[in-house]
Order: C-alpha cells, then sequence, then structure tokens
C-alpha cells in the first residue's frame, strides 16, 4: 500500500460518481487530499461571470458535503495553479497527483506542470473524464479536425458505445487536517445588489441534483423531446450547468438516455444524443482553435462592416426592453434565472448579430456573465454559429424572423407572457425588423465584394513580373 498521499485535483469535474482521476487516486490505496484551485490568474484561464460563480459556490458546498459523507475532506485552495499545486505537493508530500483533461487554453498549463512535476519523481496521470471523445480521436480521414456537424457526429457514432460509467465511491481515505481556504473567503457570490434570488429558485447545484435532474427528463420530458422547440413547454433536459461543472458525466447521461424506455422516449433518445454530441463538436473546435471566443473561425468574417451600437442600444437588447416581444422575453428569462430556452437564443442572438449588426462578441460576453451553463467551448461556438463566423455555422443571410418564430413555436404567448407584461407587449421596436432585414443582407453582400477585392488583390500580387 503506498504510503505518500495522492492528491486529486478536481476542475471541472465536480462530482464522485464516474470520475476517472479520482476512481485512479483511490485504487493507489493512499490517503487522498481532494483540492479544488481557485485560479483567475494563470495563462488561458477566462475567469468566471457572475452566473458561473454564483453557481460554483454552491456545486463547491455541495461537493464537500459529499465527499465529508464519504470520508474525505474537499480541500480549497486559490492562486495560479502551476504553483499552488506544486506548493501542496510538498506540504503533504505528495507521491501522486490525478486529474481529469482539460481541452481549452489551460491544458497547456496542465502540460507544463505535468512535465515539472514528473521531472521531480511525482507519479501524474491524467485521465479522460469530460467528453465522451477526445478531440484528437476524431478526426477526418486525412487526419483533420472536423469543421461541420455532421460528419463529426456520424464518425463519433462509428467509434461505438462509449465505455461504461464508473460507480461512485462508498468511501474516500482522506488525508486529515490539511488547511483549507472557505468558500466565503472567494466571495463568489453577489452582494449589492444579490441579482441570485430567481437563479437560486430555478436551480439547485450539485451532484445529487444532476443526477435527479437526468432521471426526471429520462422518464419524463424525453417523451415530448421532439417538441423542444416550444419555449413555454420546454421539454429539455436542464442538464447543461450540471455538465458544465462536471457535476454529472456526459458517459452518464449518454447511458441513461439509451436506457430510457417507452417507444415516444426511445424515439426521442437520438435526438437527444445528437445535441450532447454537439457539445463534444464544440470542444473540438476549441481544442484546435483555442481563441474562439476572440476571433472569428471563418477569417474572412474579419472583414464583416459591424455597426458601432447607438447609445442604449446594447442595453435595450441587454435588459429586454427591444419592443420585440420573444426576444425580450428571452433576455428577461436569463436574467431572472441564468439561463434562456435554446430556440429562444438563436432568436436573440440572430437579433443583435442580424438585425442591430453588432459584433457577437458583445453577446458572447454578455451571456458569459449571465448564463449558469456559459462555458469556454459552447458559449463562444455557440455565437459563432449564429454569426455565420463558426464552424457548421447557420449561412448570414439566415436571419430569424423573430415574429415568425414566435407564430411558429409560442403561438399562444404563453412564453412571451410569462416574461413581459401585456402593456409592454405594445412598445414600440426600437428596429424595423424588415429594414435590418435588408440591411443586414446588404452587410453580407458588402463582406462578399471586400473578400473578392482581397482574393483578386492576392492574385495580382502572386503573379510573375515581366
Amino acid at each position: 500500500m503506498a504510503s505518500q498521499p495522492t492528491i486529486v485535483w478536481l476542475r471541472d469535474d465536480l462530482r464522485l460518481a464516474d470520475n476517472p482521476a479520482l476512481q485512479a487516486a483511490i485504487e493507489t490505496g493512499a490517503p487522498l487530499v481532494v483540492v479544488y484551485v481557485l485560479d483567475e490568474e494563470s495563462d488561458g484561464i477566462r475567469p468566471l461571470g457572475g452566473a458561473t460563480r454564483w453557481w460554483l459556490h454552491h456545486s463547491l458546498a455541495a461537493l464537500g458535503a459529499e465527499i465529508a459523507r464519504v470520508g474525505g475532506e474537499l480541500v480549497l485552495r486559490s492562486g495560479p495553479a502551476g504553483v499552488v499545486i506544486p506548493a501542496l505537493v510538498d506540504e503533504v508530500d505528495a507521491g501522486a497527483v490525478h486529474w481529469n483533461r482539460r481541452y481549452g487554453a489551460a491544458r497547456q498549463l496542465d502540460a507544463d506542470l505535468k512535465s515539472s512535476l514528473r521531472a521531480r519523481g511525482i507519479d501524474v496521470h491524467s485521465h479522460q473524464g469530460n467528453l465522451l471523445s477526445e478531440p484528437w480521436t476524431v478526426t477526418t480521414g486525412e487526419g483533420n479536425p472536423y469543421r461541420v456537424f455532421t460528419p463529426f457526429w456520424k464518425a463519433c457514432l462509428d467509434r461505438g458505445e462509449p465505455r461504461e460509467p464508473l460507480a461512485e465511491p462508498t468511501a474516500l481515505d482522506g488525508l486529515r487536517g490539511v488547511p483549507s481556504e472557505t468558500l466565503d473567503s472567494w466571495r463568489l457570490l453577489p452582494v449589492a445588489p444579490d441579482w441570485s434570488g430567481g437563479i437560486a429558485e430555478r436551480w439547485t447545484p450539485g451532484e445529487r441534483s444532476a443526477r435527479g435532474a437526468l432521471e426526471e427528463f429520462a422518464t419524463g420530458a424525453l417523451a415530448q423531446y421532439d417538441r423542444r422547440d416550444e419555449p413555454a413547454l420546454d421539454p429539455t433536459s436542464h442538464l447543461s450547468p450540471h455538465l458544465r461543472f462536471g457535476e454529472i458525466s456526459p458517459f452518464q447521461v449518454w447511458h441513461r438516455i439509451r436506457g430510457a424506455l417507452g417507444a415516444p422516449a426511445a424515439r426521442n433518445a437520438d435526438k437527444f444524443l445528437r445535441q450532447l454530441v454537439w457539445r463534444e463538436f464544440n470542444w473540438n473546435i476549441l481544442f484546435h482553435w483555442p481563441d474562439l471566443a476572440e476571433t472569428n473561425f471563418r477569417p474572412e468574417f474579419d472583414a464583416f462592416p459591424w455597426r458601432t451600437p447607438a447609445p442604449g442600444e446594447l442595453e435595450a437588447w441587454q435588459e429586454g426592453r427591444t419592443g420585440i416581444p420573444l426576444v425580450d422575453a428571452g433576455m428577461r428569462e436569463l436574467w431572472a434565472t441564468g439561463y434562456m430556452h435554446n430556440r429562444v437564443r438563436l432568436v436573440a442572438g440572430s437579433f443583435l448579430v442580424k438585425n442591430l449588426l453588432l459584433d457577437w462578441r458583445l453577446g458572447e460576453r454578455w451571456f458569459w456573465d449571465t448564463l449558469v451553463d456559459a462555458d469556454e467551448a459552447n458559449n463562444p461556438g455557440n455565437w459563432q454559429w449564429v454569426a455565420g463566423s463558426g464552424a457548421d455555422a447557420a449561412p448570414y443571410f439566415r436571419v430569424f424572423n423573430p415574429a415568425l418564430q414566435q407564430s411558429r413555436f409560442d403561438p399562444e404567448g404563453a412564453y412571451v407572457s410569462r416574461w413581459v407584461p401585456d402593456d409592454e407587449l405594445r412598445s414600440a421596436p426600437i428596429v424595423d425588423l424588415a429594414e435590418t432585414r435588408a440591411a443586414a443582407l446588404a452587410a453580407y453582400d458588402e463582406l462578399k465584394r471586400r473578400n473578392a477585392e482581397k482574393a483578386e488583390a492576392a492574385t495580382t500580387d502572386d503573379r510573375p513580373a515581366r
């Protein structure tokens, strides 16, 4: 039996069940130090938005209670992980460190840390716990990353069923007395003003809640998932924030949905799993294009003629005061609950980038701060999809008409009336939908013209001198 402690470094995998790093550490037989590091300083780390900070506080509180229940302790530390983890290794005289792999820009931090610790004789292992298929394992026949979703989806299916989830450990041999910071000292929760009341009413972070949400969906709303575009009904899983923080793994989700009983649920299983793999696709894109939140995936969009917001214009969109009922309902739902129905996200995003002609990065940053499920792959990936600048994106000339979308998916106005009072439904829109659609198409034509001129200039420059 190993005598030196083993460190388990948790990141976006705040769970006990199906946690390969934790399971591997338990199997060493060593006493465990389970640590979470609040790192907002290292290169490649994007500081959390307000809504995700709220979620993290409560998720860590729930996880700490679960770890204590099985005999361990959750140690909290803050600072650059490249400094904090080696210091903790020295502090407890650890012989090994385990973690589940990350796939964004922070993976360089992990690689450097693994190399430096191994050079000191520390046994370091990283594991696959957060994606069904790691980005370098799903490639085209030429070995390149997929840029279109459908062939990516088919390639994932061709790999066969994902592994079965690992069982939850019933006991941990936790090393006692390791000093820990406190959640309150991190000040993750909003104070002045405390806007979290609606979010707290809507959500319960933590692994137990995540499992409950999965079970409730598999035995209930999955049977109506073919009506998922109706925001008033909203027969979706509501698993996205739980997946974002790793309170449940995609392996657990995949196999529970595959095992759903009843004809309607079974019929809808593939529809839902396809959406789960969209999450994988965005992480695959981020792995190969790590500046996805700041740079157009399709560089031809660098020449797009975005407008500068008029005074108060961006704020009207953020606060749900555009006079467009479905957009306003979605933006108010977002502010109140940290969530917005997916169909409405598409409509609200399209309105910002195509009707207002404002840069998609403005919307991405607002969602980053206000969504409880905002992560570094799906948030920018989905915004670029809406804008037309991303991988497998909707063409720019596809402009969602909010009025038509409402008549199709909320014909009785049940969703809109939940968030927008009747007297405000008569407010004048800040823009004319038909005129701004025409302006968007003209801007797209201008983009094509600029890129054609650029290509022609490049061709001319490449011609041999006479």
